[in-house]
């Protein structure tokens, strides 16, 4: 646009308005400055400053957890998923809280249409189910997935919420290794069954699982109790193993990742989180950190913005005592 256009875009006065001001309105010509300075400098700082607004596998033979225990399990929910026919589905996985805005949960809980880990949510709404023992109940807090980190080397994804949780103290991280026999417990939201039919379960499920083998990023452990074929099943994926020693803080070791169908003897593989430890810190630190200097860029840009309406109302104001005068 041309430069003449653009000030009286501006101004909604001609080009020569910017001009020398005459000797008996230095004042006025003093303020104009000072507005269309603070103009300027507003339209600088919105253009420089960055505005930060972020096969699923509950438990063959194991046990309905008493309420109020393992309050930091989640189900998270995903409704509207696509499908390779242009359709839509819903599933969900099983998860931890392990920070008040943060879920750890499998990498594969988030896949798209081609069956891709992705690091973003995919379905319409995906919803977390915070502290729900009983899941025809009301207790908890359900609250919205809004953004997806995955980990490049394991099979681990750390989901963001929109809001943080209260009132529910989140599962530790381990940093140790597990060791082989270690016993480990499990809390999960997947199908079930008691010797009848595979359904999906109504009531948070646990078990006690004992650790056979460790590599590099996966273990694998066995049942132990209630009996030695309690295993995960479908939609368990994601699901917290953890340290549950008395008078000892429980600690997340594993997530459920992948295994045999249940129920069944023998390993299933699941994640290892202790190596994963300073992703995880590091990762939630970081969206901390971008999500303070949003706040504070916004907070400056109105500060500036007030500023622009108070000069312009004192405008306005003298423009009326000069008409008066």
């Amino acid at each position: 646009m041309h430069k003449d256009a653009t000030d009286a875009l501006l101004t909604g006065r001609p080009r020569s308005w910017f001009g020398p001001c005459p000797p008996c309105c230095f004042r006025w010509c003093s303020l104009r400055k000072i507005m269309t300075n603070s103009f300027i400098a507003l339209l600088v700082i919105v253009a420089v400053i960055p505005l930060w607004a972020p096969g699923a596998a509950a438990i063959a033979y194991g046990e309905d957890t008493p309420d109020g225990d393992y309050r930091f399990s989640v189900l998270l929910t995903a409704t509207g998923l696509p499908t390779p026919g242009g359709g839509t589905r819903d599933s969900w996985c099983s998860g931890a809280l392990i920070a008040p805005r943060w879920v750890i949960t499998a990498g594969h809980c988030f896949r798209d249409v081609n069956g891709q880990r992705v690091g973003r949510t995919v379905a319409r709404r995906t919803t977390a189910t915070i502290g729900r023992t009983d899941l025809r109940g009301r207790d908890g807090q359900e609250i919205e997935v809004v953004a997806v980190r995955q980990a490049d080397t394991a099979d681990v994804a750390l989901a963001e919420l929109r809001t943080a949780v209260t009132g529910i103290a989140p599962l530790k991280i381990g940093t140790g290794p597990p060791a082989v026999g270690e016993t480990l417990r499990l809390t999960g939201y997947g199908l079930s069954t008691g010797g009848g039919p595979i359904v999906p379960t109504t009531r948070l499920q646990t078990g006690q699982f004992i650790v056979v083998a460790i590599g590099d990023t996966l273990i694998e452990t066995s049942g132990q109790a209630p009996r030695q074929d309690t295993s995960p099943c479908p939609h368990d994926s994601g699901g917290p193993y953890f340290r549950d020693r008395p008078g000892r803080t429980r600690e997340l070791v594993a997530l459920v990742s992948t295994g045999p169908p249940c129920p069944h003897r023998g390993p299933d593989f699941s994640t290892r989180t202790d190596n994963l430890h300073a992703w995880i810190t590091g990762t939630m630190a970081e969206t901390s950190d971008k999500s303070r200097a949003g706040g504070g860029a916004l907070l400056l840009l109105v500060a500036c913005v007030s500023l622009l309406a108070l000069l312009l109302l004192l405008a306005s104001r003298r423009t009326g005592d000069r008409r008066r005068r």
